[in-house]
């Protein structure tokens, strides 16, 4: 028969197993300085080799607000395209490799490749199709109602289409870094599957700025990948206190200059009032060919210019050449009357 243990036996069964291992110390990683005496207040953070941060926060701050910039000029230049009201803003700005990029991208997508004029490499620019089919359909005329997304890679119609889209995405984009430096920017090649372009190593630094671009009640995203190879001359401009001050300096003028251009192209309707008088609705409905209509103005007076509907020049009416003319006599005052 075995054994039939006592109670002195179970009573020191049961210490042995309520007993509490004593906590071991955890030891702390060797920290060793040069410059820093004061070593126990250092914060010790893991750094990931296979994904170095090669970009600082002052210089992903400046590549932030510049392409904020350009999401602005894009947003106004889609608009005025398509004839509707498309939103375009700055979702996200960060680094990975290029290999992350390219893995989280849709297959079938808009995928184009970007040489900037200047610059050695290319980047790429990539269009959602959730928002480049809205996009052609608005262009050929739909309403975007229970539209179908298919998936497949975009025809030649459809990619001659969104390439005047992608066009002006890149003058938004030229118009945004000449702050920094004059590039031009144009697209080099189109391809629909992103895992058969490799412009760089997949573990290689790139930028990754993503925009969200809403039009009425469809929404998609667009991508611009800089390969760190490509902005590497630029990072010391791309500093907080260069980009600050390039934006105070000439840029400003430069742009003030470039708008001058442009408006000085524009057409205004110019229309010149001879005099001002009331008459009945009787009168008006009898009114015939022939008929003469009193005012109290004097031939002497001049006629008032009108730009745009803005009153700003007396000027007298004549003929040249067998046509209408006026002569500007003198600019309108607040205190002139008609």
């Amino acid at each position: 028969m075995p054994d039939v243990l006592d109670q002195s036996s179970i009573d020191a069964l049961l210490s042995q197993t309520q007993q509490v291992e004593a906590p071991t110390a955890v030891e702390r990683p060797a920290i060793i300085s040069r410059r820093r005496k004061d070593l126990e207040n250092v914060e010790v953070r893991p750094y990931d080799f296979k994904r170095p941060e090669r970009v600082s926060k002052d210089q992903m701050r400046a590549l932030q607000t510049l392409h904020e910039a350009m999401a602005r000029n894009f947003g106004a230049m889609l608009s005025g395209f398509l004839r509707t009201i498309v939103e375009v803003r700055v979702a996200t700005c960060e680094q990975m490799t290029y290999g992350e990029f390219i893995t989280g991208l849709p297959n079938p997508t808009s995928f184009n490749l970007v040489t900037p004029g200047g610059l050695d490499g290319q980047v790429c620019l990539e269009v959602s199709p959730l928002i480049i089919y809205p996009i052609i359909d608005r262009l050929l005329g739909g309403t975007n109602q229970d539209l179908f997304i298919p998936q497949r890679p975009m025809t030649l119609i459809e990619n001659r289409l969104i390439g005047k889209v992608i066009d002006r995405a890149l003058s938004a984009m030229t118009e945004a870094w000449a702050a920094i430096r004059q590039i031009a920017f144009a697209v080099s090649a189109t391809e629909s599957n992103p895992q058969l372009v490799q412009i760089v190593p997949p573990n290689e630094v790139v930028v990754v700025v993503g925009f969200e671009l809403k039009m009425g009640n469809r929404a998609g995203t667009m991508n611009l990948c800089i390969p760190f190879n490509v902005i590497e001359p630029m990072m010391d401009e791309l500093a907080n206190q260069s980009w600050f001050a390039s934006t105070k300096g000439g840029p400003a003028k430069d742009s003030r200059s470039s708008i001058e251009r442009s408006l000085g192209h524009a057409g205004l309707v110019v229309s010149a009032v001879l005099a001002r008088t009331t008459i009945t609705l009787s009168d008006l409905h009898a009114l015939e060919v022939g008929d003469i209509i009193t005012t109290d103005k004097p031939v002497s007076q001049p006629a008032v210019m009108f730009i745009e509907g803005e009153r700003k020049f007396f000027a007298r009416l004549g003929q040249i050449k067998g046509h209408r003319a006026l002569q500007v006599v003198r600019p309108v005052s607040p205190d002139d009357r008609d």
